[in-house]
């Protein structure tokens, strides 16, 4: 028999007095309450209660049992509602795994999370690798690509395009590229996690797919690093909107080939368990995403 269900039943009878008594706050009969007791003395090997035809009593052995029955019952009850309300309020450290250049995006709804839920804390760790969320035992990662880990849940967050873009002194120097076919003989940095590796992928005014091979002299998992080389006129970049909107509003950037749309990519919440999902985690998916309806032009800039 269940060994919990029997310490319940036994104290049951002890508080009630009976057997009968005790079947009744269980919904239980009472051949089955006797059926634990007895179950836990078999176990045991002692006799915790004294019957009789008109009641029961406590050995002595009975009552020091008892005695600790009462207090697991307590601590597992308690333990139950610390579970419940951790699973309906965001309580303890949510830890988050991002890629350096989506932290411009993050950082609102982190610090709405914080101001909103005092009880809970952020440890955010940011890097240009993928993260393994159960080894390094991170709640969720923020990330543009997929998970290599089949088992783990996405959820997409927004969707958002690349913006092709140069600056001022790659222009001068090399000229202004006309064409998508202009961009095979360029030197393009590039980020070794585009998905489509080095050819990029557009969409024209038609909302014809359209694509073009590239090559260059720098490639890295860095968005920052490659933004810079685009900035001291390296080369042409294919730059998530959201990491190069500062330099396009300033003119410091210069946005190519708007006829040309980078096809559409998502943001993805990527999380290692889909039942039960702690208060912390859903609460924290449920405003980015909210986040990401209202600062769309952030994540999605001239596009």
């Amino acid at each position: 028999m269940d060994r919990l269900t029997s310490l319940t039943a036994f104290v049951r009878v002890v508080d009630a007095g009976g057997f009968s008594a005790a079947g009744r706050k269980l919904n239980m009969s009472t051949t089955m309450v006797s059926n634990h007791v007895q179950s836990l003395e078999d176990r045991l090997g002692v006799r915790l209660l004294n019957r009789t035809t008109r009641k029961v009593g406590l050995t002595e052995i009975g009552q020091t049992y008892y005695d600790r029955c009462v207090q697991i019952l307590a601590d597992i009850e308690q333990a139950d509602d610390i579970a419940g309300a951790l699973q309906s309020v965001p309580r303890g450290t949510l830890r988050i795994f991002t890629n350096t250049h989506i932290v411009q995006f993050l950082a609102p709804a982190v610090a709405e999370f914080l101001a909103t839920y005092p009880e809970v804390k952020v440890d955010l760790a940011i890097g240009e690798r993928h993260a393994d969320l159960l080894d390094e035992n991170f709640d969720l990662a923020v990330q543009i690509i997929p998970p290599r880990d089949s088992s783990l849940i996405v959820r997409s967050i927004a969707t958002w395009r690349h913006v092709l873009c140069c600056s001022h002194g790659y222009i001068e120097q090399h000229g202004k590229p006309e064409q998508l076919a202009d961009l095979e003989t360029r030197n393009c940095v590039r980020h070794v996690n585009y998905p489509y590796g080095f050819e990029w992928q557009f969409v024209d005014r038609k909302g014809a797919p359209a694509s073009v091979k590239v090559s260059g002299n720098l490639t890295s998992n860095s968005g920052e690093t490659l933004k810079l080389a685009a900035l001291a006129g390296v080369g042409v970049f294919l730059a998530a909107g959201f990491l190069v909107r500062d330099e396009l509003e300033s003119g410091q950037l210069v946005r190519l080939l708007p006829e040309y749309r980078p096809v559409e990519l998502t943001m993805n919440a990527v999380y290692p368990h889909r039942h039960h999902l702690s208060a912390k985690v859903r609460t924290f998916i449920d405003l980015l995403a909210r986040h990401a309806t209202e600062q769309q032009k952030l994540i999605n800039p001239y596009s």
